[in-house]
């Protein structure tokens, strides 16, 4: 608590907390030194997954947190809540797999009925939306991504470890008949998947889908190396070669993704360039993990517990300070790091532990 005490004995910062509560309303927002407002708050409910991806864990597995040291219900949803006061309005739930959390709809629920949130997401590998999604619907969850790297029944083996390809496909088309946005997300890697690029675009013919490629990103344990890497400009030529007359599209500066569109599609095609042409400058993303640290930039190392803080009695006044000081110290581009090689050799966590 020394360290929350000591900001609120800045004036200014008591200030800013205090009118925030009186007022009920954020009249600072989360705004880091370079003028970024973070509005989207992503959460991750758990590190346990039924798939053991190659980006996102070693194939042993990893060693899990024990559950007695991860956010309880409760907890989750005290701090999102806060969030949301202090001006997040978008909030997207993550895992692990989140669908095998086990109260998954009714965190659902309660999350997209409290006042502020305008859009609840979800990022899943999909293998049981299918029978989730009705329910998911109902409770306010309205975009869907769904994790899809290859469309080869063998090849999703290889990469996701475990089966479960149909299962993917038809979490898609139930996503679609449920009147839900569904983005299909594919990190592309050379030698592996970059040769089905063309297939995947075909499915924004008849599906009014966004498929989204992203670059392979380096992350504890994922063995990333630039053998694997395949750049935008890359993919971006592999796309032309196929279909010619593809068209890029508007986007706003929040978006992560470079969208285009083939003329006659009803789908968009976007690309996640992390590592070859950043985003940064629009960044409004943070991060609260399983275990109840919470980071303000995917390449960052730098975390804040804020469960521990709860459990030594912070009142959401001292969290709001907490968390307001970590937004300031946010660096502009991959948490402080030179370039994805310096990342590579960095100290985060797997992609797993930290939420896709």
């Amino acid at each position: 608590f020394f360290f929350a005490y000591g900001l609120l004995k800045s004036p200014r910062a008591f200030a800013c907390c205090w009118s925030t509560m009186k007022w009920g309303r954020p009249l600072l927002r989360l705004m880091d030194s370079f003028g970024r407002n973070h509005t989207y708050l992503r959460i991750s409910l758990t590190e346990r997954c039924n798939l053991r991806c190659q980006y996102c864990m070693p194939a042993e597995g990893i060693e899990l947190t024990p559950n007695s040291n991860l956010l309880t219900h409760e907890e989750i949803l005290r701090l999102s809540r806060l969030f949301v006061q202090l001006g997040v309005s978008k909030i997207r739930l993550t895992g692990g797999e989140p669908l095998v959390y086990p109260k998954i709809e009714e965190i659902c629920s309660e999350i997209g009925a409290t006042p502020g949130v305008r859009q609840l997401a979800m990022t899943t590998n999909g293998l049981l939306l299918s029978r989730k999604i009705e329910a998911l619907a109902a409770a306010g969850v309205r975009t869907v991504n769904i994790s899809l790297d290859t469309m080869q029944e063998d090849k999703f083996e290889f990469v996701a470890r475990r089966n479960g390809l149909k299962h993917v496909l038809r979490a898609i088309d139930a996503a679609l008949e449920h009147n839900l946005e569904t983005k299909v997300n594919c990190v592309v890697m050379k030698g592996i998947n970059d040769s089905e690029i063309a297939d995947f675009i075909a499915l924004t013919k008849d599906k009014p889908i966004a498929v989204r490629f992203i670059e392979f990103m380096p992350f504890s344990e994922n063995k990333w190396n630039d053998n694997k890497f395949c750049s935008y400009e890359s993919m971006i030529d592999t796309m032309r070669a196929h279909y010619p007359s593809v068209q890029p599209e508007e986007t706003c500066i929040h978006d992560t993704a470079k969208q285009w569109r083939v003329p006659g599609h009803k789908g968009t095609v976007g690309f996640i360039t992390s590592m070859s042409d950043h985003f940064c400058g629009g960044c409004n993303r943070l991060r609260l993990m399983a275990d109840g640290n919470f980071k303000v930039c995917l390449f960052g190392e730098a975390e804040v517990n804020l469960k521990q803080m709860i459990a030594e009695g912070a009142s959401d006044l001292m969290l709001e300070g907490i968390i307001r000081e970590a937004v300031s110290k946010k660096h502009y581009s991959h948490g402080g790091h030179a370039d994805m090689y310096a990342i590579s050799q960095g100290n985060n966590r797997s992609m797993i532990r930290i939420g896709g």
